[in-house]
């Protein structure tokens, strides 16, 4: 799932090489980390939330068929 957080990201941002997922495993829980280069945060957001809304539910789908919960933050 780290995978797939860090490819849509660099795929939204003007600096890709700047885009850092970290993964913090639980026992029934991951929280990834998620933070982008300088005047990219608004392009992971998006419009009214809705680019980051759309990224969190296919990451809660993935993560339901895993048994498991996730949890995407993103850090400045």
């Amino acid at each position: 799932m780290k995978e797939l957080i860090e490819f849509l990201s660099k795929a939204l941002v003007d600096k890709p090489d700047e885009v850092d997922v970290r993964e913090v495993v639980g026992e029934k829980t991951t929280v990834y980390e998620l933070r982008v280069g300088d005047g990219d945060l608004g392009k992971v957001i998006g419009k009214h939330g809705r680019t980051i809304r759309a990224i969190r539910t296919l990451l809660s789908a993935a993560a339901t068929k895993q048994n498991k919960r996730a949890v995407l933050e993103i850090l400045e």
